[in-house]
């Protein structure tokens, strides 16, 4: 047993504190929605948040990524140990008790739930960090649980996160650094109404419309950066992530996850997600068009309504898959 796993192992279920006085901001849902390139006034506008059944606008699934920003950080922090550059966000999860919605004020307390180790795949040890953050608003109520797993390669972090170096990233003339539309703009300009799928609508097998975002480049991850709170210089700063041995800056996991909430959202409803989750499986680079492909695999009546279980994927040019995921609603 390494040294970072016996301490890991120390702090099991330890519950600290993590963010206080998160309160949930018109603007902010705005610019985040618009960072991951969607478009569905719901988003901004109250009318339409109302005419669906929202008390208050809704925020994306994976909005309380924002709590990264230091404002609502306690300053206790779950200090996991990891070499930053060498640490990897291999799978992450939410559960909803219901909507986020603008002028909620959350608190957060997180907890290591699980921590091992394996060897990768390529030599050397990975270790495995499980960590889970519940949040609950300002009467007690809990609103969603976080559960993220973190992971500490052997060396540069790599698409499996065991020491490979992933595919190699669009050159600097592939880059589209100046591009007439870039994703976020067309998201700015070109806003959509989806109409979310009603109880008796879906059969098993049935697909979501798919949501594509791209050509990529560096201010898409720039902009996420400055909406999420996610400022690792691994994603932004070319010097920093090739001397951090990758070939180039990449783009954030949770960006990628942010565009598949977009379409399982545009499909089943954000009001009506109870579970939301993706595995990382590759890296987004530069000059790369992402697309979405969201089935659904069990449809059952319930007491409460009609539970759609469903199969997600976000794959890259060529084919390659981003991440893969699943995800749960009640219609």
């Amino acid at each position: 047993m390494t040294a970072t796993l016996d301490r890991l192992e120390s702090m099991l279920d330890e519950r600290v504190r993590t963010v206080e006085g998160f309160t949930v901001e018109a603007g902010k849902v705005e610019e985040f929605a618009r960072a991951i390139g969607d478009d569905d006034p719901v988003y901004r506008d109250p009318e339409v948040a109302a005419a669906r059944g929202f008390e208050a606008v809704p925020a994306p699934l994976s909005f309380v990524r924002t709590t990264d920003f230091p404002r609502y950080r306690t300053g206790e922090g779950v200090d996991l140990g990891f070499r930053h550059e060498h640490t990897l966000h291999g799978e992450q999860a939410y559960e909803y008790d219901r909507p986020l919605v603008v002028g909620d004020t959350l608190t957060g307390e997180t907890a290591v739930v699980n921590a091992y180790e394996r060897e990768g795949s390529r030599g050397g040890t990975m270790t495995f960090a499980e960590v889970e953050t519940e949040y609950r608003d300002s009467g007690g109520e809990r609103v969603l649980v976080s559960r993220s797993t973190a992971i500490e390669t052997g060396g540069t972090v790599g698409d499996s996160g065991d020491g490979d170096d992933g595919p190699t990233p669009a050159t600097d003339g592939d880059l589209g650094e100046d591009p007439e539309w870039s994703a976020t703009d067309r998201a700015a300009t070109e806003p959509t109404a989806p109409t979310p799928a009603e109880a008796g609508d879906l059969e098993p097998g049935d697909c979501a419309p798919t949501v594509s975002l791209g050509p990529l480049d560096r201010r898409d991850f720039v902009r996420y950066a400055g909406a999420s709170g996610d400022f690792n210089p691994i994603h932004y700063d070319e010097p920093y992530a090739r001397g951090a041995g990758n070939p180039s800056v990449f783009g954030q996991g949770m960006f990628t996850a942010g565009v598949a909430a977009h379409a399982v959202c545009d499909w089943l409803g954000v009001g009506s997600v109870r579970s939301f989750g993706v595995r990382f499986r590759s890296r987004v680079w530069p000059g790369e068009t992402l697309t979405t492909t969201v089935e659904a695999t069990d449809v059952e009546r319930t007491g409460a309504g009609e539970r759609v279980a469903v199969e997600l994927r976000v794959d890259r040019d060529g084919d390659e898959t981003a991440i893969t995921g699943s995800a749960e609603a009640v219609l």
